[in-house]
């Protein structure tokens, strides 16, 4: 597996201004080079890392979750990672290798692995390699429901799911499903969706899931609301609830992203 990995630095100074950047009421779409080091954030009780805030809660933008990418020198990594007791994350690892503590339980991280972390779960992250390693890390406050059960920890590998193609697109459109659609334990999915060259999203999408869409690998023209888009390894965008989007795929090689989505929970009233 290959996925784009943010280096930092800056454009040169003879670098165009001009650029993809959109941010609307209905969408938003952060080019990959906007990861330079003045956009990089820190964070208390992390040791040598840096990271990028793709996402974050704030009126007018998303509402249901964070999304960051984090880039973790050798030797870094926190023990106290979030004190956000209610959070439920994701850790999808791109590139290098991270020791991941589970509720008392290791595992060796690598490029692809993707770590499901419920509310309340105890763990570290550790780069102990003599390489920068970088993840993702997608952060949700999980809304509890009586009589339904937290979903468990797990910890798998991009490499180890087999994508599912969608409905009479003969796999030129797939997604690789983390956590089975059906459980309504669980009130966001991080998946990844695969189109081939010449793959489509053949009508426009709207719907009430909030989107986060952070393009691991080639190119494609993406819908959004009333604007086509050109994105690219490494952009990411962020949709509101029922911004209309499809997507073209039209190679040279296959289209791939990390995929937010909040699912499974009523629609909060004000009462």
């Amino acid at each position: 597996m290959s996925y784009h990995v943010p280096r930092g630095g800056l454009p040169p100074q003879s670098a165009l201004t001009t650029d993809r950047a959109r941010f609307t009421e209905a969408y938003a779409v952060v080019p990959a080079r906007t990861l330079s080091d003045i956009t990089a954030s820190a964070l208390p009780h992390w040791e040598r890392t840096r990271l990028w805030v793709l996402a974050r809660p704030l009126s007018g933008f998303a509402e249901t979750f964070s999304q960051y990418v984090v880039e973790v020198a050798p030797g870094g990594g926190s023990d106290r990672p979030d004190d956000a007791t209610e959070a439920e994350a994701v850790l999808f690892v791109v590139d290098g290798a991270l020791a991941l503590t589970l509720d008392g339980t290791d595992h060796a991280l690598e490029v692809g692995s993707y770590a499901f972390l419920p509310p309340g779960t105890s763990w570290t992250l550790r780069n102990a390699s003599d390489a920068t390693a970088t993840f993702h890390w997608i952060r949700k406050a999980y809304a509890r429901v009586d009589g339904i059960d937290v979903p468990e920890a797990f910890v798998t590998r991009d490499q180890d799911v087999a994508p599912l193609p969608m409905p009479d697109t003969d796999g030129a459109w797939c997604t690789t499903r983390f956590v089975d659609p059906t459980d309504v334990r669980h009130d966001m999915h991080v998946n990844i969706v695969t189109f081939e060259p010449g793959g489509s999203i053949p009508f426009p999408e709207t719907h009430v899931m909030e989107h986060g869409l952070y393009v691991l690998e080639g190119k494609a023209v993406y819908l959004l609301n009333e604007d086509w888009v050109e994105v690219e390894a490494g952009d990411f965008m962020w949709l509101r609830a029922f911004c209309p989007q499809a997507c073209y795929a039209g190679g040279p090689g296959r289209f791939r992203y990390l995929l937010y989505k909040d699912v499974h929970r009523h629609a909060g009233l004000v009462l």
